[in-house]
């Protein structure tokens, strides 16, 4: 099942996605909440309703049509971990930075959040911006000491995500938040799709291209920590709510490790395609508010 965040009539509205339409949950099942979150909330009674809602006349539109938004625009928390592919942590390496003992988690400030198809923002104050291609997780019921072994339980689907960064920002930041967290560096999408439709979480091809050109490219299963010890871990330190999205890590490929580094620029389109869930494309733009940049000091380069 794939569900849709939409505008309509200067509105966000939820929809199913049923072939290659969306059906509008608020005429097809209007007792459901408009909110993903809230549908989650609810759990398997609301969910069960939404499986059954097929086709309905007066409530469908083109799935080519629409406009999509962030399938979760307001989760409590949107963690993500760092260094968490094997193939990244030797690229990371080899330009000097040590691997990781443990898993690495930080806050990407949910204000980031972005729709599917989005433009993202290059920041005035910024000389390093690069992407991440990331599978996201979505957590389905609340939860706390979760088993690795019970995981599968509590997560209800999955989406994908480009963990958009600043890099001068990141290296600056010793928690790394001030540099994942810009204002429309978080696109997700372009829909929620239920974790019952994806057999393994760690068997899916995930791949970013910059203007077409082929960046990243590797299966899930290159992950160091998976999934289900990802969610044990942090379920050891907090709970964990309906609706809140981690991001499980990159691949190598990312642009400060290219050699010579290649960062974005204003123009440049970057689309993030993960088998079975679709894909993300957005185009980097100037800011608009048109800060000047200050001089400052060129750091290192950090490749996380």
């Amino acid at each position: 099942m794939k569900i849709v965040n939409f505008s309509k009539d200067g509105r966000a509205r939820l929809g199913k996605v049923v072939d290659d339409d969306v059906v509008d949950l608020s005429i097809a099942a209007p007792e459901l909440p408009q909110s993903l979150v809230e549908i989650l909330r609810q759990g398997a009674p609301a969910l069960d309703r939404l499986r059954a809602v097929g086709r309905t006349p007066g409530a469908e539109l083109p799935l080519a049509s629409a406009r999509l938004l962030a399938p979760i625009p307001n989760p409590s928390k949107y963690l993500a971990i760092g260094m968490n592919y094997r193939d990244h942590a030797e690229e990371a390496r080899r330009a000097g930075v040590p691997i990781p003992q443990t898993q690495v988690w930080f806050n990407k400030q949910v204000s980031c959040i972005a729709g599917p198809y989005d433009d993202v923002v290059m920041p005035s104050v910024t000389e390093r911006m690069d992407y991440e291609a990331e599978l996201g997780v979505v957590i389905g019921k609340r939860c706390r000491h979760v088993k690795a072994e019970d995981v599968r339980s509590v997560i209800a689907g999955y989406l994908v995500t480009n963990d958009f960064t600043a890099r001068d920002w990141r290296q600056r930041s010793p928690t790394w938040t001030l540099g994942k967290s810009f204002d429309t560096h978080g696109p997700i999408g372009p829909w929620f799709t239920t974790d019952d439709e994806i057999a393994d979480p760690h068997a899916l091809r995930m791949r970013l291209f910059v203007n077409g050109e082929k960046r990243q490219d590797t299966l899930t299963g290159g992950m160091i920590h998976d999934i289900f010890h990802q969610i044990e871990h942090l379920t050891t330190v907090m709970t964990l709510e309906p609706g809140d999205i981690l991001a499980t890590g990159t691949c190598s490929g990312v642009g400060v490790a290219l050699n010579p580094p290649r960062f974005l620029k204003p123009g440049d389109v970057v689309r993030v395609e993960i088998e079975g869930l679709g894909h993300i494309e957005n185009r980097v733009v100037d800011d608009p508010q048109g800060i000047e940049k200050t001089g400052r000091p060129e750091p290192a380069l950090a490749t996380t």
